[in-house]
Parts: structure tokens; C-alpha cells; sequence
């Protein structure tokens, strides 16, 4: 089983992840930075989302209602 990610470490993620996207969005990017650019985002987006799916299974292992993350975390 993976090691459980921070929460800092996910919002490092996003953050990057907001960045990529916002110099996506600025449009003076050459076509193959752009086409790095959406691969970083996709990468991102996979990775945090892959955090995500194993704080809900960790969450739905312990006994909580399905898909339900327990209070405080």
C-alpha cells in the first residue's frame, strides 16, 4: 500500500496544479510549452487524484459511511 500523502504535500499539488493551468490560460505560451504544459496539468491532476481515492478507501476501511471521510482529517 502507497505511504499516505501530507496535507501539505496535496496542497502543494494543487498549487502547482493552479499554476500550471493559470499559465495555460495566459495564452503567450509557444504550442509545444502548451503541450508540456497540459501533460504537467494532467500528471497533477492524476496524482492528487489518486490521493484522494486512497483518503476515501482509508476512510470507507474504517468503518465510516462509504465515500465519507471521518471528522478531523
Amino acid at each position: 500500500m502507497a505511504a499516505r500523502m501530507s496535507p501539505e504535500a496535496l496542497e502543494r499539488i494543487v498549487e502547482r496544479l493552479e499554476r500550471t493551468a493559470a499559465e495555460l490560460r495566459a495564452g503567450d505560451v509557444d504550442p509545444e510549452r502548451a503541450a508540456r504544459l497540459v501533460d504537467e496539468c494532467a500528471r497533477l491532476a492524476a496524482e492528487a487524484g489518486s490521493e484522494l481515492d486512497r483518503e476515501v478507501r482509508a476512510a470507507d476501511a474504517g468503518g465510516g459511511p462509504a465515500g465519507q471521510l471521518a471528522l478531523g482529517q
